[in-house]
């Protein structure tokens, strides 16, 4: 089907639509922004459909050079389609890049492809890979490093592939590999995808941080010769202490003329473990010129220093979830749907966001579907029931039983996980804290009984279903399966119309909580704080570090 056409591209049916409700106030602008250019409108193109100019970006001249420090957790790098935290992301992204780009204004923008149109059904991407990107051995970039590289996330019998299950669509549930034909090179600038199944989360998919380009010679050790089409290079990482990575001087950087930068010399990454106290200091001392993210007590304590602060509305959260499928003392406590039920009715939502997260966000219900994303269905609040859930674990013949409730030893995800324990105590279910470092909860942050674990947001609620909740998926942590969710899923990732897409969703959060799949108590505003003069950094609604667009002020 040809579609209609804005400055010479075709334009989805469903972005008009899209806009027609952004005008009528239906929409937010960012939800706007993130559905249209996911069907491949550019940021001016959408701005233009609902009839406004793209506003510009009030930014101080950036001065060429400069070295600048951040505060941040430097995890093992590993192959970036089974990366597990934005943190190891954000070490290799100035050389590793991306197809596409998640903005916070809620566009997703061309990188390494210039452009990309999605059919009527959302059955055929065509995708146009930008003329100008270079490998930074001197090598063009082309359809074929495309093609190659979504046959690697399509592998999904490799352990931890979470790539496998944002492209779910192409993948051949016989082969665990890609479907035969569905990526093909048409020519050295364009790909196509042809589909077996509408799937509208493609491109969304795309943009989300295990999703770096790697160069056909890449073999999983990454190191400081590291070829990639980013402006940097990795000089030096040491885990748990620095990653540094400095400016390509040798071969210039495709991107400059299309975004501008890169600016530094250099950007370092320091860990400072993770207590917030260490964070405040490093800015204090001028150890470093911006922190990753603030927290608790310190966003305003660092705010009335006189540092700047940025932040962004998200839906960004926390889990607090029993593993269905793990073994304790030879039983699986959780596998009965009495007992999480139970956990989760003996605990009040806004509690945790008092208590957890300094009030600073709102309270969620428990489904994982935020009012931020398109499909969200407002199925009505949580309640806390002590009495009833009481009744529940004697039922199951589980009140004696007690829960080790584990957590990563930090600020805002041990407090959290404190008022649910204080809460699950006072209700009369025995709980166990335990608290680790970070060094050792991520080695198995999936395998835990019964623990909490934060979560990034997404564009769309269906991607997070398809990441964490679908059965058998790599972060499907909660051990859950079920058939009526997975069918469900199947049909919402094929409905582009969102309004359509929320009646199925309505379904499957209903699913989620009815199961007592987790306790899902908030959704987060996030914070950063840099040293004045610092240019670029604010904080982002993914937690992505852009190094291209970081400097200091001329």
């Amino acid at each position: 089907m040809t579609h209609p056409t804005l400055n010479g591209r075709p334009v989805h049916p469903a972005a008009r639509m899209y806009a027609e409700e952004c005008k009528a106030g239906k929409l937010s602008r960012r939800e706007f922004m993130a559905r249209a250019t996911a069907l491949g409108v550019t940021a001016a193109g959408a701005y233009g459909l609902i009839g406004v100019r793209q506003p510009a970006v009030a930014q101080p001249a950036i001065a060429e050079g400069g070295d600048m420090k951040m505060q941040m957790d430097v995890l093992p790098i590993k192959d970036p389609r089974i990366s597990d935290f934005s943190q190891i992301a954000n070490a290799v992204r100035g050389t590793l890049e991306y197809l596409v780009e998640y903005n916070n204004d809620g566009s997703i923008r061309g990188m390494l492809l210039e452009s990309w149109e999605i059919s009527e059904d959302a059955k055929t991407y065509t995708l146009k890979v930008r003329p100008n990107a270079k490998w930074n051995n001197g090598e063009p970039f082309t359809a074929a490093d495309v093609a190659r590289n979504i046959e690697r996330w399509c592998e999904a019998e490799v352990p931890a592939n979470s790539m496998a299950s944002r492209m779910a669509s192409l993948v051949d549930p016989d082969t665990k590999m890609a479907g035969e034909g569905v990526i093909e090179v048409v020519d050295d600038m364009t790909v196509k995808l042809n589909l077996p199944k509408p799937d509208i989360t493609i491109i969304p998919g795309m943009a989300d941080y295990p999703a770096a380009i790697v160069h056909s010679s890449y073999d999983e050790a990454l190191g400081k010769d590291n070829v990639g089409t980013g402006p940097f290079l990795i000089e030096s990482h040491e885990v748990g202490v620095q990653c540094t990575i400095v400016r390509n001087t040798e071969h210039e950087w495709w991107g400059t003329e299309v975004y501008g930068g890169p600016y530094l010399d250099s950007l370092q990454f320091v860990d400072y473990g993770t207590d917030p106290a260490a964070w405040l200091a490093a800015l204090e001392s001028e150890e470093v010129d911006a922190n990753y993210e603030s927290v608790g007590e310190y966003i305003d304590l660092l705010t009335d220093l006189g540092f700047v602060k940025s932040e962004a509305v998200t839906t960004h959260t926390i889990v607090i979830r029993p593993n269905q499928l793990a073994e304790v003392d030879g039983k699986k406590p959780y596998e009965d749907v009495r007992v999480r039920k139970a956990l989760a009715m003996a605990v009040d939502n806004a509690v945790c966001l008092e208590l957890g997260y300094s009030d600073r966000g709102t309270t969620a219900n428990n489904d994982h579907v935020s009012p931020l994303h398109p499909e969200y269905a407002d199925i009505g609040p949580v309640e806390r029931d002590v009495e009833s859930a009481l009744a529940l674990l004697e039922e199951a013949g589980m009140l004696d039983f007690e829960h080790e409730l584990m957590s990563i030893d930090d600020d805002w995800r041990r407090n959290t996980t404190d008022a649910v324990a204080a809460q699950l105590r006072d209700a009369g279910i025995n709980v166990k804290r335990t608290i680790l470092p970070g060094s050792t909860f991520w080695n198995d942050w999936t395998k835990y009984p019964f623990s909490s674990t934060n979560w990034n947001g997404r564009p769309l609620g269906v991607q997070i279903y398809a990441l964490a909740y679908r059965s058998g998926e790599a972060w499907n942590e909660f051990g859950w399966a079920n058939a009526e969710f997975d069918a469900l899923l199947d049909e919402a990732l094929a409905i582009a119309d969102a309004d359509k897409r929320r009646e199925v969703s309505a379904k499957m959060q209903q699913l989620v909580r009815d199961e007592g799949v987790t306790i899902q108590p908030y959704w987060r505003t996030v914070y950063r704080h840099t040293r004045e003069g610092v240019v670029g950094a604010e904080r982002h609604i993914s937690d992505e570090i852009h190094a291209y667009k970081y400097g200091f002020a001329a």
